[in-house]
């Protein structure tokens, strides 16, 4: 079960102003980077968001989601990559938008399809 990066507060005297970065959302072997801080300090963390197996994800603090700090030298290109992961799938779903909107016969049942919802809301 994926568990949201953005509700992961834990140890509660440590982290503070989560800023999800990259977030692989709701799949199997979801992972994402944050920047918050630590202790009153920028930091950026990561984490495992979860699975079928393990509902909080990893790591954990008393059995609560917690952030994994990266270490400072290596923050940059921790973001540097999550946020190029985010870019990727951004690209791609524009594509695939891209792709969808080309296809004049899918989009033609698409647009009857939403003018009957339209009718329906009367």
């Amino acid at each position: 079960m994926y568990h949201d990066p953005k509700t992961v507060l834990s140890p509660k005297d440590k982290v503070k102003s989560v800023e999800v970065v990259y977030d692989a959302g709701p799949r199997e072997l979801s992972w994402s980077v944050a920047r918050l801080k630590w202790d009153g300090t920028p930091a950026v963390g990561i984490r495992w968001n979860g699975d079928s197996s393990n509902n909080k994800g990893t790591p954990q603090s008393r059995g609560n989601p917690a952030w994994f700090i990266v270490p400072r030298e290596l923050q940059p290109a921790v973001l540097a990559a999550a946020e190029m992961a985010g870019r990727i799938e951004e690209a791609s779903l524009l594509d695939g938008y891209r792709q969808m909107a080309a296809d004049e016969e899918q989009e033609a049942e698409a647009e009857e399809w939403t003018e009957g919802l339209i009718g329906d809301s009367y």
